[in-house]
């Protein structure tokens, strides 16, 4: 990330004409939000969506296709300008800021799948998890439930979501440009889109041609492997790759081109800490644990109880999570405050020794972005006027949906929301860690504990969706004005593609929710769906109503030190050297396998072997080509998954079931 931004600074220097030739010949910002961009937006945008919905629904993990997003953009427009020219029809240049509008519109699309809680808090409150969590678990009220359906969840989404885009316009110049935050995620883009449009025709039609060839294999192969799925545990998808006894549990290669992909995209930190937790929990723990049926609970009981072997899975890696959660909440905020706080020092200090020509030592680019970014100002008013409308809409709207959630929660969560979303997105802007989970799961405890036992799992799942949309919404928005700043695209064209992709994908992402809810059976513990997040998220809120008393014998235990573990590898991490810190594993990503399985970490280890040794090969190919070949990647295999949920509704099924048995 440090390279990428030097490049940007190094570029900058050499070329101050160019830069102030640029500025004169900008497009206006009506210009940029183009008709063919909000259509390459809505396909990227729903193609996307159902990408990071079966991801969702399966491993729990999405990674950041940001980068992805832009690459295809330009792929998109640059295919269909191609088109229009050979049959003779004129088009309009493509620059870098309808690119920028392209990869902000398409985000904010597949965003809301990745963070409606249709994998967590949403499908946490279904029939299926409340008996799942087990119907005589102390504190799991029968009252508790509301079935998924695609009115209330488009309505819920609409009105939480749209509140996060106006919360922190008032402080758009504050954290771009008075306070320079770095939004590391937000800057990388713009490097990518700043160099698919200055590198010349002949790198961009390689990366064009590499996308295209992979999305081809990889929808080939999704289309090949589902002949041999005809039934349950049958297919490449079960193949037992390391022996029967290890595929008993979960570890094996599931020839997933998706997750392969997301593999090649996550850094080598992230996925060797998925490998870790499936080691720990499946090779170790479970087995272990299952050995102790009789003594540490009944044996008549089955594993999917949470009284029995699936209660440990489910608060053992709740205890990870929070514990890596709390950790960086508290060291985000405390970071947050300091650097505040060193800031307005700073800048007493510089009006006290009156030093002048501030302005004159700035690098000529940045004067210029900052002159662009100023002069396209968003006005005052349409953030604290929508911020109003929203914030009264949801606190007449969503008590009705859910009546367990009271309508002064609701004003309360919107009165303390402004000051949650800055310091969400301070923090991002400092480490490119989105924390609206966090701020979501404190939330859902205090929600929990003020509500009661009949009412308290509904009313805190439903406000930690509020929380946290409204976060996550808030901290995109400010990436995507980082991009802008970079690629000198218009704030207004941002907001305005940001409002539009959110729209979207409020209609999108239920649609996509509902293809794999009635084609295939989310939520099966043993089955490809697992959508682990909604039970750990239930079970989260139960915690929050009874206390320890909902945890299985010895699981206290091995909870707290769990949470101990994550809050110690975390310091370790921060207050040791770089070469030991580097190699320390991440609590939250250890935590992923744990309910899921072993299979798809050993898949994304594969991207990243796949990574090191084209890097080692040939590094600057490997820069080039490893956005294009990962996307490809993900978006062919994702792209079969729509004609396969169709053939599923159709009552279609594979011809060939093929399984591997003991001799």
């Amino acid at each position: 990330m440090g390279t990428e931004v030097k490049e940007i600074e190094i570029e900058s220097m050499e070329k101050p004409q160019e830069k102030t030739e640029e500025v004169k010949r900008l497009p206006p910002w009506t210009k940029q939000v183009t008709v063919r961009g909000v259509i390459a937006s809505i396909v990227i945008g729903s193609m996307y969506s159902v990408i990071a919905m079966k991801l969702n629904l399966t491993a729990g993990l999405t990674p950041h296709l940001n980068v992805s997003a832009a690459l295809l953009g330009f792929v998109f427009i640059r295919t269909w300008t191609k088109l229009l020219q050979k049959t003779g029809f004129a088009t309009t240049s493509f620059t870098r800021q309808e690119n920028t509008m392209i990869q902000t519109c398409s985000v904010a699309c597949y965003s809301i799948a990745v963070g409606g809680g249709f994998g967590s808090y949403l499908l946490g409150l279904s029939r299926k998890t409340y008996e799942q969590a087990g119907i005589d678990t102390v504190g799991n009220s029968p009252t508790s439930i509301k079935n998924p359906a695609i009115g209330w969840m488009t309505g819920f989404l609409f009105v939480v979501c749209f509140v996060g885009l106006f919360v922190l316009i008032p402080l758009r110049k504050v954290m771009i440009i008075d306070l320079r935050l770095t939004y590391p995620s937000g800057t990388a883009t713009a490097v990518l889109i700043n160099g698919l449009h200055s590198q010349g025709d002949k790198l961009a039609k390689k990366q064009v041609r590499g996308f295209m060839k992979y999305f081809s294999m990889s929808l080939f192969w999704g289309f090949f492997q589902w002949f041999y799925s005809g039934k349950d545990d049958c297919g490449f998808s079960q193949f037992p790759s390391f022996g029967l006894q290890a595929w008993k549990q979960t570890f094996y290669f599931s020839f997933s081109m998706t997750y392969v992909g997301a593999g090649m995209i996550c850094s080598h930190i992230v996925n060797l800490s998925l490998l870790l937790g499936a080691v720990l929990s499946w090779g170790l723990m479970w087995p272990l644990i299952g050995n102790l049926k009789g003594h540490w609970f009944p044996e008549n009981l089955p594993d999917s109880s949470m009284k029995s072997l699936n209660g440990y899975k489910v608060f053992i890696s709740v205890s990870l999570i929070l514990g890596d959660g709390l950790y960086n909440f508290i060291k985000v905020v405390v970071f947050s405050i300091t650097s505040i706080y060193g800031r307005l020092k700073h800048q007493h200090q510089r009006q006290n020794l009156k030093i002048v020509g501030d302005e004159q030592s700035k690098a000529l680019d940045d004067l210029k972005q900052d002159e662009v970014f100023i002069r396209e100002n968003i006005p005052l008013w349409i953030g604290v006027t929508g911020y109003i409308i929203f914030s009264i809409l949801s606190a007449t709207v969503i008590p009705t949906m859910f009546p367990q959630l009271k309508w002064y929660f609701v004003l309360v969560a919107y009165i303390m929301a402004p000051s949650l979303a800055f310091c969400n997105a301070y923090g991002a802007g400092l480490t490119d860690i989105n924390m609206a989970y966090n701020y979501g799961k404190v939330a859902l405890f205090m929600l929990a504990a003020l509500s009661g036992k009949e009412n308290g799992v509904v009313a805190a799942l439903a406000g930690c969706g509020i929380i946290k949309s409204m976060a996550s919404v808030s901290c995109n928005l400010m990436q995507d004005f980082k991009t802008s700043y970079f690629t000198m695209a218009s704030p207004r064209a941002m907001f305005l593609s940001q409002a539009i992709g959110t729209a979207i994908g409020c209609i999108i992402a239920p649609l996509s929710f509902f293809l794999f809810y009635n084609a295939f059976d989310v939520g099966n513990p043993e089955g490809e769906y697992k959508a682990p997040f909604a039970l750990i998220y239930r079970n989260m809120a139960i915690l929050g109503v009874e206390g320890v008393a909902a945890l299985p014998q010895h699981c206290l235990q091995l909870c707290y030190g769990f949470f101990a573990f994550a809050v110690m590898v975390n310091m370790v991490k921060d207050l040791s050297s770089p070469k030991i810190g580097r190699w320390m594993p991440l609590p939250m990503c250890m935590a992923f396998p744990f309910l899921v399985g072993a299979y798809f970490a050993i898949d994304m280890c594969l991207g990243t072997l796949i990574v090191f040794v084209w890097h080692k090969i040939d590094n600057k190919k490997a820069e080039l080509m490893l956005p294009a070949v990962a996307s490809g990647l993900i978006c062919g295999e994702g792209l079969w998954i729509l004609p396969a949920s169709i053939l599923a509704l159709a009552k279609i099924t594979p011809p060939i079931c093929m399984k591997f048995l003991a001799s």
